[in-house]
């Protein structure tokens, strides 16, 4: 669909929807929106933007994917990042409606974004709803495969995320050592959480609430200690791979994540 802007002129842009940082344990969410003309999507393609997953993890990757914001940022004709922290990740979780939160987030970019021929957001179930609002939205799954638009936004949520972290990882460091992981549930993430609970009874305030802690003493809802945590993730959490995730895995860990966001992880978990 052709969209005419404000003087009558029609748009090619291609507007690519994506987020970071969903099924972590600790800290924020990220979506991100940019918006390319044919000519920028074929010089980041070039420039090797691609899903920000496919480069993995640590320095390497992050230093990788710094380069190519850098790129993207001067490529686009527009950006937008939404940051949703942790209180409101918990409040749309405790209503089971956390996929409401990502659209709203998304339709909010859309909306500030120069009219677009074409709107493409990575989630066929959980943005198809924002077609009822905008005809030109088309929701596919593994969306940043498959569009450079699409990538460069999971490049850009991933950034973003991936700072926001790094100030959390910088607060604690001094009482903690390294803070590893990125938030997400694995060894790291889950050897800073347990030595927090331990010192203070309590879990951090960059923990998701919502998120189904194993239980033993009350904490702010939800019953924890140190020695549950050992056992940590409890049933429905997703794991975050060390590897790029394979075909059909980013699909598996959204049910999870949405199971856990809907109470019904959390039931299994008690």
């Amino acid at each position: 669909m052709w969209l005419p802007d404000s003087r009558g002129r029609v748009s090619n842009l291609v507007l690519g929807i994506d987020e970071a940082g969903r099924g972590p344990a600790l800290g924020a969410m990220v979506l991100a929106a940019v918006a390319l003309t044919p000519a920028a999507s074929r010089r980041l393609a070039r420039a090797g933007v691609a899903d920000s997953k496919s480069f993995g993890a640590g320095d390497e990757a992050h230093a990788a994917r710094g380069a190519l914001l850098r790129i993207i940022e001067a490529a686009a004709s527009f950006i937008a990042i939404e940051v949703c922290d942790v209180e409101t990740i918990d409040a749309y979780v405790a209503r089971g409606a956390l996929n409401v939160l990502e659209r709203e987030r998304a339709e909010r970019m859309i909306r500030e974004a120069p009219p677009c021929k074409r709107i493409i957001a990575d989630g066929q179930r959980l943005f198809g709803p924002l077609r009822a609002v905008f005809p030109q939205v088309r929701a596919v799954d593994r969306g940043e495969e498959h569009h450079v638009a699409v990538a460069a936004a999971s490049i850009c949520a991933k950034v973003r995320r991936d700072e926001l972290f790094a100030c959390i990882a910088a607060r604690y460091q001094a009482e903690f050592g390294p803070v590893r992981g990125w938030g997400y549930v694995n060894p790291a993430t889950r050897a800073f959480t347990r030595a927090y609970v331990r010192r203070f009874g309590r879990l951090p305030p960059e923990a998701r609430q919502s998120w189904p802690w194993p239980r033993h003493g009350r904490v702010g809802g939800h019953r924890v200690d140190g020695e549950a945590l050992a056992a940590w993730p409890a049933p429905g959490l997703p794991v975050a791979p060390s590897a790029p995730l394979a075909a059909g895995t980013k699909k598996r860990r959204a049910r999870a994540v949405d199971a856990a966001a809907d109470g019904r992880a959390t039931a299994r978990a008690g």
